[in-house]
């Protein structure tokens, strides 16, 4: 599996690191969503023990083996300059053009940022 990120989407991601260590996992969240559930992106403390790596030309992404039922085996991560969420797409089409990044560290825990994915 791999994502190519574009350069903005980089740029952003790497932003939201804010200096400080985290991974970035694909989740999808069924929770408080909806019956058919949204694909995330997180940023958590250390990806879990059954997580598998997705290959990126930024840095590794995690997936739970479990989520990758609803990606793809290559996708596109792209960001708008002027919209917060982004977009992850494949050859067969748009996963989710409404990608929203929840961080999920325990430094973030009770932040704006580590609000719940579902809530624009």
């Amino acid at each position: 599996m791999h994502i190519q990120i574009t350069d903005l989407a980089a740029q952003r991601l790497t932003e939201s690191l804010n200096d400080q260590p985290g991974y970035f996992k694909v989740f999808y969240d069924m929770e408080g969503c909806g019956c058919n559930g949204i694909v995330v992106l997180l940023i958590v403390d250390e990806p879990a023990a059954l997580d598998e790596q997705i290959e990126t030309n930024l840095v590794p992404f995690y997936v739970d083996p479990k989520h990758q039922l609803n990606l793809e085996s290559s996708m596109k991560l792209d960001s708008q300059a002027n919209y917060s969420a982004y977009t992850l797409s494949s050859d067969s089409g748009v996963i989710s053009s409404n990608l929203r990044l929840r961080d999920a560290r325990a430094a973030a825990v009770g932040t704006a940022s580590a609000s719940d994915a579902c809530m624009l």
